[in-house]
């Protein structure tokens, strides 16, 4: 018998529906952006990873990593010095994440740069 957490891993969903909880996880305010960062640039000390992300206040970082951990998607690293120094990195569960992230970036880039040629374009016609 496969050895099971008595604790599930991705919120419940109320469809039932495996991609309404994995979505319910990564869409939570920041979520996503905290994994692009970890996907794009690898393991952050919270500092760091704060740093990364304008905006986002600590308390609220600390709340998506804990989510993130006990999901087992991000894992924490603690070395006991002084100051402590704390890592967040993607767990082999969070780099499965790695190719859907890619692709929403180029997603983006692409919507980005549209919109901004789009822009320029509208704006070199009525000042033209």
């Amino acid at each position: 018998m496969p050895n099971r957490s008595l604790k599930p891993i991705l919120p419940p969903s109320p469809s039932g529906c495996p991609m309404d909880s994995l979505l319910r996880l990564i869409m939570g305010q920041w979520t996503c952006y905290i994994l692009w960062v970890l996907c794009s640039q690898g393991p952050q000390r919270f500092g760091a990873l704060r740093r990364s992300i304008p905006g986002l206040s600590a308390k609220v970082l600390t709340e998506r990593l804990r989510l993130l951990e006990e999901s087992h998607i991000v894992y924490r690293e603690h070395v006991p010095s002084i100051p402590p120094q704390v890592t967040y990195g993607l767990t082999e569960r969070g780099k499965e994440l790695l190719t859907a992230m890619e692709e929403l970036f180029k997603i983006a880039k692409r919507w980005h740069d549209e919109d901004y040629v789009s822009v320029d374009t509208d704006y070199d016609t009525h000042n033209g």
